[in-house]
């Protein structure tokens, strides 16, 4: 049985339990193994969902509008490094994307499918319809999740089919795990709001009504939520455009 090298490659084996380098089975345990990409994927997969949590999406669809909303808290383990970050991008000009994760791989994942979407528009003259764009941010999400450069990002897709005015909304989390929705929210401040909208939400409301329904939601993050996630930002995508709503600032003591 083989017993610990000075230097392995990532592709080589170790004990789950120990750690040893090993061919088939520990040499000292007998237990079987498990690829180091898996054990560093695990250990860097539990650090970004942990920030990811700490951050909130929320999307509704209503029948003649998405209303979508994100936190504008930069965060970096414990600190808040500003209080004004955007935290969606417009894929078009009735498409947008809400993202959370890790900074570096939200900014770079987030420009890359909206300049691939922009360019197919140059090329074909017309523009992705949302069903279309989800599935090509989805199959770019998965592909780098098979390769050693995955991207740590929670996303909601948002907008109006340019064909037949109908609006979708969509789910992606960052195993590229993907379902169309009426409404959902990321992270732990999003769990409040899930059951408000059970409650409260109809998808035949206007707009002043959509977002009387997303300021209760943020009163109940900032009531029950041990983070502070005071401002958020919110915009509404119809076939006219995309349009911003003023900012939701979160009223309440702590329950």
């Amino acid at each position: 049985m083989l017993q610990c090298l000075p230097q392995v490659q990532v592709t080589d084996y170790y004990c789950c339990c120990c750690l040893i380098y090993c061919c088939f089975c520990c040499s000292c345990c007998s237990t079987p193994v498990l690829p180091l990409t898996s054990i560093l994927c695990s250990l860097t997969s539990t650090h970004y969902t942990s920030i990811m949590s700490l951050e909130c999406l929320i999307g509704v669809k209503f029948n003649n509008f998405v209303l979508m909303a994100t936190d504008m808290s930069h965060l970096q383990s414990i600190m808040v490094q500003k209080s004004d970050d955007d935290k969606m991008l417009a894929l078009s000009k009735n498409l947008v994307m809400a993202v959370s994760g890790e900074a570096g791989d939200t900014t770079q994942f987030a420009e890359y499918i909206a300049k691939n979407i922009q360019l197919y528009k140059m090329r074909n003259g017309y523009e992705l319809p949302p069903a279309a764009a989800v599935h090509f941010t989805r199959h770019t999400l998965a592909t780098h999740l098979r390769s050693r450069e995955p991207y740590f990002v929670n996303l909601l897709m948002g907008g109006v089919d340019p064909d037949t005015n109908k609006t979708e909304l969509f789910y992606m989390d960052y195993l590229a795990a993907s379902i169309p929705v009426k409404y959902y929210a990321f992270g732990y401040g999003g769990m409040f709001t899930l059951s408000v909208m059970d409650k409260e939400y109809t998808p035949d409301m206007n707009e002043k009504e959509a977002y009387e329904l997303l300021k209760k939601c943020v009163a109940e993050i900032k009531r029950r939520f041990i983070i502070n996630l005071p401002k958020f930002r919110v915009r509404i995508i119809s076939k006219e455009g995309i349009k911003d709503m003023p900012h939701i600032v979160g009223e309440g003591e702590a329950a």
